[in-house]
C-alpha cells in the first residue's frame, strides 16, 4: 500500500495553480489540520482477568478476537505560530464478538460453563488532548515533543446469549502521557511520519490510589502520504495501540475483590487525509 501511493506521486502532483488551502488562508497564524483514517486493527494477543480467582482469559484464542475488526480515528491540530501546536484526537475502539466457550470462564465470581454461547464486548475508547513544541524551523519538516492527557473510557461485557448469566466492567481514567511526532519529505510531494503517545507508570502515583497498580500505554504509528491540491494530504498508516494494567483498585465496585489484569497488543493499517 506504501509503495502504490509513491508510484502515484507524479500523476497526483500539486498544480501550481491549486497549492491554495481549503481551509487555512495563507495570512493566518493560527492554522487547522483535520485528519481522518479508516481501517482494519488487529488483535495480536489479549489477555483478561477480573478476580484474583478468576480466568486468566485469551481473547484471542478462546474469546473470538482472531479476526479483523473496523478501525477509524479522527483528529485535529491547531498551528499557533510556526513551533506550537494543540492536538485533540477521538479514538474509537471497540472490539465485540461471539464465541462458544470451550472452557469454564470465571469472571469476578460468576462461572460461565464450558459450553456455553457468549457475546463478549471489549470497548477501550480514548480522547486525547496533546501539546507539541517543533524544534524544526524548516515548515516541511517537523520534529516535535510535547505532553498528552488521555481521557480512557471502558466498557468489557460477558454475557451469555440467553442473557442469564453476565458481568459487566466500566471504567473511566485520566492518563497523563508523553508525546513524541516528527514529519519529513520523503521525494517530491511525499513525506514520511512517525508518531508515538506513550508512558510506563506505577498508576498508583498518579492517580492517587494507595494500592499497587502498574500500567502502560503505547500508541504508535509510521506513516507514508502524499500531498496534492488544495492542502489536502492521501496517506497510508500502519499503528500499534497497546497497553494494559494490574493490581487491585479501590474503585472497583463487588461482586469480585478489584484485581484486574489486562493487557492488549494491536495492529491496525488504515488509509485516510489530512486537510491542511
Amino acid at each position: 500500500m506504501f509503495s502504490l501511493l509513491l508510484l502515484a506521486a507524479p500523476a497526483l502532483a500539486v498544480s501550481p495553480d491549486a497549492t491554495d488551502s481549503l481551509v487555512n488562508p495563507s495570512d493566518r497564524n493560527l492554522r487547522v489540520r483535520m485528519h481522518g483514517e479508516l481501517g482494519a486493527v488487529l488483535p495480536v494477543s489479549h489477555t483478561l482477568q477480573f478476580d484474583k480467582d478468576g480466568t486468566d482469559f485469551d481473547l484471542v484464542k478462546d474469546g473470538g478476537q482472531d479476526n479483523l475488526f473496523f478501525f477509524r480515528r479522527m483528529s485535529a491540530d491547531l498551528d499557533i505560530g510556526s513551533r506550537h501546536t494543540v492536538v485533540l484526537l477521538y479514538q474509537p475502539l471497540t472490539l465485540a464478538s461471539s464465541v462458544v466457550l470451550a472452557n469454564d470462564l470465571v469472571v469476578d465470581e460468576l462461572v460461565f460453563p464450558s459450553g456455553t454461547p457468549m457475546n463478549i464486548k471489549y470497548g477501550f475508547d480514548f480522547t486525547r488532548g496533546s501539546y507539541l513544541y517543533d524544534f524544526q524551523e524548516d515548515p516541511e519538516r517537523e520534529l516535535a515533543l510535547g505532553l498528552s492527557l488521555q481521557i480512557r473510557n471502558a466498557t468489557i461485557d460477558y454475557q451469555s446469549v440467553d442473557g442469564t448469566l453476565q458481568r459487566s466492567n466500566r471504567n473511566i481514567g485520566f492518563v497523563p502521557i508523553i508525546k513524541f511526532r516528527t514529519r519529513q519529505p520523503l521525494a517530491e510531494n511525499a513525506y514520511w511520519g512517525f508518531e508515538a503517545d506513550g508512558f510506563y507508570a506505577p498508576v498508583s502515583y498518579l492517580n492517587g490510589d494507595n494500592n499497587e497498580v502498574v500500567g502502560a500505554i503505547l500508541d504508535a504509528s509510521g506513516r507514508v502520504g502524499l500531498e496534492l491540491n488544495n492542502g489536502v494530504d492521501a496517506f497510508a498508516n500502519l499503528r500499534y495501540i497497546g497497553g494494559g494494567a494490574v493490581g487491585i483498585s479501590d474503585n472497583s465496585p463487588p461482586p469480585g475483590d478489584g484485581y484486574t489484569k489486562n493487557w492488549i497488543h494491536t495492529a491496525a493499517l488504515s488509509v485516510g487525509f489530512t486537510l491542511r
